[in-house]
This record gives structure tokens, sequence and C-alpha cells, in this order.
């Protein structure tokens, strides 16, 4: 059952050494990178049809990224190539705990997102579910355009999967990313969040009790990844997953692939919740390897 995810494609600069600042970073390698794009990649390496609906800049680093996409498998017919515009980049620099640190360069997210205004109703028909986040809502008219491809899902019946990936550092206000988190709730069929998400949008400290409040917030299935102790599952389905060891290098992206291994589970199980606790110990030990 096909899933289109609707968010950014950008190139991730990352620094491979860990250092404490930017200011020690000596050189940088290019990666895929953007939250959408992670999880259609791992989605589509788990045998999901999966698309990518947004776009990057008609430019040498938009058909760097292009050309990985399509060599992933992931579906490009709601991607477009924008004239004019740059492709966004991202430099990341991790330190020794293994936590990254992001800067984004370029408008490009944005006007990536606002080249599907025309195709919106025809791109979600297309598919059985549509995924989003919270790193497409920043500006007004791509907010705009995600919530309006919200309602549009919702009154043709497709199934609304929602990672929000909240980083809080791209918002000017706190309480207005957590509004529109908490707004876009109702009626997901997964809400994958990781620890200090779901702590932010509930004020509650343990996950599990978190994770209930989601549920009772609308959500009908919430996934909480824990880092190295697991993840767990309330609302249809219920599990709870010990973590994978792993020697942590660099935890970008954990999170999105933990999506990625979800939302195929659900492509391939007419987007049944057994499936996804069924999924989440091969979904957390994906992650580790991450």
């Amino acid at each position: 059952m096909p899933v289109l995810c609707l968010g950014e494609a950008i190139v991730d600069l990352f620094c491979e050494r860990p250092v404490a600042e930017f200011a020690e970073a000596d050189a940088f390698v290019p990666h895929c990178g953007g939250a959408a794009a992670n999880a259609a990649v791992v989605a589509s390496r788990c045998g999901a049809d999966v698309s990518l609906g947004g776009g990057v800049g008609e430019d040498p680093w938009g058909n760097w990224l292009e050309q990985r996409l399509h060599g992933e498998g992931v579906g490009l017919n709601w991607f477009a190539r924008v004239p004019g515009l740059a492709t966004p980049l991202a430099f990341v620099v991790v330190n020794e705990a293994a936590e990254p640190d992001f800067m984004v360069y370029g408008e490009g997210i944005e006007a990536g997102i606002l080249s599907l205004e025309d195709r919106l109703d025809a791109a979600i028909a297309a598919h059985d579910a549509l995924l989003i986040g919270s790193n497409t809502l920043l500006g007004e008219r791509e907010r705009a355009l995600v919530l309006r491809a919200r309602e549009i899902a919702r009154a043709q019946g497709k199934r609304l999967l929602f990672d929000p990936n909240v980083r809080l550092r791209r918002w000017r206000d706190e309480q207005e990313a957590v509004r529109l988190v908490c707004d876009l709730l109702d009626g997901a069929a997964l809400l994958k969040v990781n620890r200090t998400e779901a702590h932010l949008l509930t004020r509650a400290t343990d996950p599990a009790a978190a994770a209930e409040r989601l549920v009772e917030m609308g959500a009908q299935l919430v996934a909480v990844t824990l880092g190295p102790d697991g993840a767990l599952l309330r609302g249809a389905a219920s599990a709870d997953v010990p973590g994978t060891p792993a020697d942590a290098i660099d935890t970008t992206g954990a999170g999105d692939v933990v999506t990625g291994v979800l939302v195929a589970a659900l492509a391939a199980h007419a987007f049944s919740p057994e499936a996804v606790a069924a999924a989440l110990p091969a979904a957390v030990a994906a992650a580790a390897r991450a």
C-alpha cells in the first residue's frame, strides 16, 4: 500500500570526527539528509512502495540528491526540481557523546514543499497513507500546504502518519511548536516521537505515561523511542522493546530509521497496529546499527 512522505530532502555535510563545536571542524562529507527523505529511503529498503513529496533546486546538489534517492528506489513522481532554487544544505558536527548539532543554510525546504502545491490532491489520491513532520511547519505558506494535505488525506480516508521530529533550535517560539504538533495528533494512525518530544508534548516524565497521554490526545498508536533503552508502543497495540547494544558514534537519523521501518511494516500489512508491535524490535535494532 503506497505511502507519500511529504517533507524535505537536503544535503547533510558531516564532519566525520567528533568535535565539541563547529569551530573545530576541518572537513565535511556529503550525505543524503532530511527527515522525510531518510524515512522514505529506509521504508524503500524494507520493501515499501514509498514516494517523496517535495523538491530541491535545479542545481548540482539537486542532481546529487535526486540520483541517490532514485538509486534507493524512492518514488520521485511527486518530487520536483525547482529552477532558480539553491538546494538547502545542513552542516553537521557530532560531539564525543554522539550528539549532533545542525546549521541549515538556504530557504529551499519551503520552496521545495510548495512545488507540490498544484498537484497536492493528485499526489495524496495516489497513495494510501501520508507521512508528515514538523520541519515543514515553520513557514506560513509551507505550513498551510501541509495542513491542507492533512485535511485532504482525512477527507479521502487515507491513513495519517506523523513523526514530528521537533528541532526547537529552528523555532522562534517553543510553545508555538508544541501547539502546532499537538493540533496534528488527532486521527494519526501512527505517531512516532522520541523521549524528549514525548515529554515536551505532555510534560509527563515517564515515557509510558506520556505515550498514554498522547493516545488520549488523539493518536491511535504511539511509538516512543528511548535511545539505548529501546522503545515502547501504546494505543491500539502495545509493546516494550529493550535497547540493542551499540557503541554510539553518531545518533543522527536513528529516529528516522525507526519511522521508516514502522511505515514499511504498516504498508505491508494493511496498516495493522499489530504489525507495528511486531516490527518494533527490528526497528530498534536497525536504529542501533544506523
